[in-house]
């Protein structure tokens, strides 16, 4: 579908509202700053009272859905989470000061749809009907959901608070610290004038990096394909031809998508036997994919079964008094040398208490005596280890993140058919794993995975981590295992993978993936230490969303902030050297813009995930206490009670 432009064909903007009434512009109307909005209408009753507020929300696209979760993509994208682990409701489980205003899950609102209390765009109606609650619903079902909860959000509103919205990018904020600011707007003359400014941009594009640049300016000299890191679903792939022979660098959820798009978004079809083994038909117009990457495998498999029984009592040994000591000690941290190790020991516990619980018949010890001696074992050490292999005989039933992390480390095949089959089998095997409750302590793990993530907050918000440490291991390396192990594909995308495999239309490269741009042949070239031969081909797709970077974000507003120096890249000591993150760097306590001059901006704030402020996720797992709604409250409160001071502030008569 195509993206809109720099300048959308909408009519001119109608005058401003009353300049005496207190104005909130948020920008982005997308699931942050729908979240947002919801937490503002929580709270306004109790903060803000009886006063008149204008809030504008500034969007080119649906309001609720954004860009990533917009109606118009082909229905053939999925979620990558369950309908009923998705939410925009706080519940009981999150920490905030504002009430808590429930509200349904994805899976809920399908059945107030199905019963017929609200009605859904008619071409979903067929699709919401079959939903079940374990189902991956269509990303246009969730932007449904999404434009839904905007909605309620409006209407939850008190009095006297209206909701203006414009279907407009916002190019540029300008505006002195002390007084309103102005946003301006693409093809608008007049600003919009705000009292405070919320930027709630999601995920944004960048230039490519010089290397992306490099690569595409080899295949323009030779003839060839290159696709640079971008959102799949906004990715132009009409110049992949039937039948070439493509490289596509990265194996996660970019990589689905784009499987997905060239096979039965090119007409082919799956048909499945009565034992509902999958068979590939292709249309011809296909493609041939070599997919590849640092580790060699897909993203695992989303786990296909749900938590029954005793609940693991986390966090353990990662949770705030373990970040509070942390915090006290003296120096910098490393994150590999002094957070890993707790946070891998509070997963091998909850891996543990869900072995020895739910199936004890594969220990050899009973659960308190093993406990008592794993809570007194330094984390990664022999004593650890030797406790571990003492109490669980089989390996298959230890939590091994260093071979989870690197499953294809050290094997070497003979040939490339027969990598072929040992990764067909690989996946099937994780397959079969992730949907067999006696496997369930994996998803134990996944559950303190989430655990973990909302205790690092606190940690990368004191600034104690290295530069380093920061930019490469936590930004770097533990997000992306995350991704792996936590965020990967439903079962039935996988199956597909295999499907494909068989037909010959996808092609596995193997693990320490390198692309090189073969200057006498003129084509890209990929290889893997761990199988014979190299794969030349005429097109290169970086299967990979693009690496935040303020100064190269296409987005027009965020580069005139780093040019203004009213907002910049977040910039990390290392030594004698600074080291930019590519995040818009906002106070940890406030989410407000950190300017040139290292001063908070009191009247513009930014959320999500181009920000440091790391509470990346605008929707959640129902019960979970996300950071990001914790945030949003927070947020909307001190919005509010900014606003309520404002001299000469608007009150409703009565």
């Amino acid at each position: 579908m195509p993206v809109p432009s720099d300048s959308p064909p909408y009519p001119a903007r109608p005058g401003q509202p009353d300049a005496s009434v207190p104005s909130l512009v948020i920008v982005g109307a997308g699931p942050r700053g729908t979240g947002l909005l919801e937490r503002i209408a929580a709270n306004a009753p109790d903060i803000y009272g009886g006063s008149r507020l204008d809030i504008h929300m500034v969007d080119p696209y649906p309001a609720g859905a954004g860009r990533v979760w917009r109606y118009e993509q082909s229905p053939l994208l999925w979620m990558n989470s369950m309908a009923e682990d998705v939410t925009m409701f706080l519940d009981e489980s999150v920490e905030c000061a504002g009430p808590i205003r429930p509200g349904p899950s994805l899976a809920q609102w399908a059945e107030r749809v199905r019963a017929g209390s609200i009605s859904p765009p008619p071409e979903l109606a067929e699709e919401i009907g079959g939903l079940r609650a374990d189902g991956f619903p269509s990303r246009r079902v969730q932007s449904a959901y999404l434009g839904w909860v905007y909605e309620q959000a409006v209407a939850a509103l008190p009095p006297g608070v209206r909701v203006h919205r414009h279907p407009y990018r916002a190019v540029r904020v300008t505006g002195p610290l002390d007084g309103r600011q102005r946003v301006w707007l693409d093809g608008v003359a007049a600003p919009l004038t705000a009292d405070l400014v919320v930027l709630a941009l999601g995920h944004l594009d960048s230039e490519p990096d010089p290397e992306q640049r490099a690569l595409s300016a080899f295949a323009a000299r030779h003839g060839l394909v290159h696709l640079p890191p971008a959102y799949t679903a906004d990715t132009d792939l009409s110049a992949l031809r039937p039948g070439q022979t493509v490289i596509v660098r990265g194996f996660g959820l970019a990589f689905i998508d784009l499987m997905v798009l060239l096979t039965e978004g090119r007409g082919g079809r799956y048909e499945s036997d009565a034992r509902g083994r999958l068979t590939y038909r292709p249309s011809g117009r296909e493609p041939l994919l070599h997919v590849g990457s640092r580790r060699g495998v897909p993203y695992h498999s989303k786990i296909g079964y749900g938590w029954t029984g005793e609940r693991t009592p986390l966090p353990r040994f990662f949770g705030p008094a373990a970040v509070d000591q942390l915090l006290a000690g003296p120096g910098r941290l490393d994150f590999r040398r002094d957070v890993w190790p707790l946070i891998a020991k509070e997963l091998g516990y909850a891996f543990y208490h869900r072995l020895f619980t739910a199936h004890p018949e594969r220990t050899r010890v009973n659960w308190p005596d093993f406990e008592e001696k794993y809570a007194a074992a330094a984390p990664a050490s022999a004593e650890l280890d030797a406790l571990v292999n003492d109490g669980v005989p089989d390996p298959a039933d230890r939590f091994d993140p260093d071979a989870l992390d690197h499953p294809l480390s050290g094997l070497r095949f003979p040939d490339e058919e027969s990598f072929q089959r040992y990764l067909c089998d690989y996946i099937q095997a994780d397959l079969d794993r992730r949907a067999d409750p006696r496997h369930s302590p994996d998803l134990a793990v996944f559950l303190a995975l989430l655990a973990v993530y909302g205790q690092l907050v606190r940690i990368i918000g004191s600034g104690r981590l290295t530069a380093r440490s920061r930019i490469a291991d936590l930004d770097g390396w533990w997000h992306g295992f995350f991704s792996y192990y936590a965020s990967g594909p439903p079962a039935p995308r996988l199956r597909q993978l295999l499907a494909l495999s068989r037909a010959g239309a996808v092609r596995f490269l193997g693990a320490g993936l390198t692309v090189e741009a073969d200057r006498e042949r003129g084509v890209f070239r990929a290889s893997s230490p761990g199988v014979p031969g190299t794969v030349e081909a005429t097109a290169l797709v970086e299967a990979r969303l693009p690496g935040p970077s303020v100064h190269r974000s296409r987005d027009r507003l965020l580069r005139s902030l780093a040019e203004d120096g009213a907002g910049g890249e977040e910039m990390l000591c290392d030594g004698d050297h600074l080291l930019p993150t590519g995040l818009l760097a906002v106070d940890p306590a406030d989410a407000r813009l950190i300017g040139r001059d290292g001063r908070p901006h009191p009247r513009r704030l930014a959320l999500g995930p181009h920000t440091n402020g790391r509470a990346y996720a605008a929707f959640a797992r129902p019960r979970t206490n996300a950071p990001a709604f914790r945030q949003n409250d927070a947020t909307a409160r001190a919005v509010l009670a900014f606003l309520g001071e404002r001299p000469g502030t608007a009150r409703l008569s009565a």
